[in-house]
């Protein structure tokens, strides 16, 4: 039974790191039921006006993409960078129109190797995707050399103390203490404001970092 239920969170949190096939079809509703209010968090967060150009790293279900849609309005442009090209080809069906017009621009890619130029954002947000990611500074790096000076990056992670009571995520999460991702945004050149959403699910933490 133990070998089972290894299984299945094994699965899980795989999925959750690179939804994919029929289970990530569910988990990608899931992801945005689940991170609603984080992702709505981080998005006024991230302080995005009309024209601007802003994105969502590691999009998951897509539910920031539409929110950051709204946000920059008919003249910014929203980029979206996903892992997982299940979740990729479900936001472009969802887009069409946001697609074909360029307002919408959609790429595979990783946190540590985005694939868009420097400066390019006015604004960024990633929710719920460094603990899949182990080199921590690469993702800041990248992070800092996408967002223009003085732009902002929200980073949002589950309380971590809260986390490793989860039971998925002793396989393959890698959960930090808020500090040391302070530490990391910093050391990529950002100055870091720290948020705290308290309310259930499970409390968040947004990291408004801004690079010099």
């Amino acid at each position: 039974m133990n070998g089972v239920r290894a299984r299945v969170l094994s699965t899980l949190a795989g999925q959750l790191g690179n939804p994919h096939g029929v289970l990530g079809k569910g988990v990608a509703f899931m992801l945005n039921r689940g991170n609603k209010r984080a992702i709505a968090a981080a998005v006024t967060a991230a302080a995005i006006s009309d024209g601007e150009t802003a994105a969502d790293l590691g999009f998951g279900g897509g539910a920031g993409l539409s929110l950051l849609l709204e946000r920059v309005g008919a003249d910014g442009i929203v980029h979206g960078v996903e892992l997982s090209a299940d979740m990729l080809a479900r936001a472009r069906s969802g887009y069409p129109r946001e697609t074909a017009s360029g307002r919408l621009k959609l790429a595979e890619g990783s946190l540590t190797a985005l694939p868009l130029a420097d400066d390019t954002l006015d604004a960024a947000i990633t929710v719920n995707t460094i603990y899949f990611i182990t080199d921590l500074d690469a993702v800041c790096a990248e992070l800092a050399r996408v967002v223009r000076p003085g732009g902002r990056v929200v980073i949002g992670i589950g309380d971590p103390d809260t986390m490793a009571k989860l039971p998925f995520t002793g396989y393959g999460f890698t959960l930090r203490p808020v500090a040391d991702v302070i530490a990391a945004l910093a050391k990529s050149g950002c100055t870091v404001t720290h948020e705290q959403l308290p309310h259930p699910p499970i409390p968040h933490h947004l990291l408004i970092a801004r690079p010099a």
